[in-house]
C-alpha cells in the first residue's frame, strides 16, 4: 500500500526538490514503508511531458486536500485525480502516475548546477557531503537528514530507458518551474 505524502520533506538541492515534485502527484514515488518498490520504466514521449507539466497545477490542488497520513486517496478524491489526468491527455491517473515516476526517476538524477544527468547515486553522494559538511544544522537533524538520504541511496534505482535522460533533460527547466515548493 503506497502513501501519499512525499518521503522527501526538505529539499536540499533541485534533486530532492525534483523527488518532492513527483511524490505528491505519484503514489509511486510516495513514502514507502519497504523503499524497495521499483519504478515501472516506460519510455516517455514529448507529448507525455508537455500534458504532465501542464497538469501540475490541478493536480497538484487536489492532492493538497488529501489528509497527511492517509494511505489512499477516497474514491471521490480518485474519480477527480482520474478527472484531471483526463484533461491534460491522459487515459486516467495511474497512466499520469507512471509518467510521473519517471519523469522523477530522471529529475533525481540530475546535477542542479549544471542541468546534466549524472545519476540519482551521484546526486545523493554529494548530497550527503553537504548534509555532513553543513555546521548549522543540528546533530538531531542532520541525523535525521543523512538516515533519509542514505535510504534514499539504498533504493536509487538506475535509468533503464536512456531516451528518458535526454527527453527530461530537454525540459528540465520548465519542470522544475512546475515543481511545488515545499516550505
Amino acid at each position: 500500500m503506497r502513501a501519499i505524502l512525499p518521503s522527501f520533506a526538505t529539499a536540499l538541492s533541485l534533486a530532492l526538490m525534483a523527488a518532492a515534485f513527483i511524490a505528491p502527484s505519484a503514489f509511486a514515488q510516495a513514502q514507502q514503508s519497504d523503499q524497495e518498490q521499483a519504478v515501472k520504466q516506460v519510455a516517455l514521449t514529448d507529448q507525455q511531458i508537455e500534458h504532465f507539466i501542464a497538469a501540475q497545477k490541478d493536480i497538484g490542488a487536489i492532492l493538497q486536500k488529501v489528509p497527511q497520513g492517509a494511505e489512499q486517496p477516497d474514491q471521490k478524491t480518485m474519480a477527480a485525480l482520474d478527472a484531471a489526468a483526463k484533461k491534460y491527455g491522459f487515459a486516467d491517473y495511474a497512466e499520469y502516475d507512471t509518467v510521473a515516476s519517471n519523469i522523477g526517476l530522471v529529475m533525481a538524477g540530475i546535477d542542479p548546477q549544471t542541468k546534466k544527468y549524472i545519476g540519482a547515486e551521484a546526486v545523493l553522494k554529494q548530497q550527503i557531503a553537504e548534509v555532513e559538511a553543513d555546521k548549522s544544522m543540528s546533530a538531531k537533524d542532520k541525523k535525521e537528514e543523512l538516515a533519509d538520504l542514505n535510504a534514499q541511496l539504498k533504493a536509487a534505482q538506475p535509468v533503464t530507458i536512456p531516451a528518458n535522460i535526454d527527453l527530461v533533460t530537454k525540459y528540465y527547466d520548465e519542470l522544475a518551474a512546475a515543481a511545488p515548493q515545499n516550505d
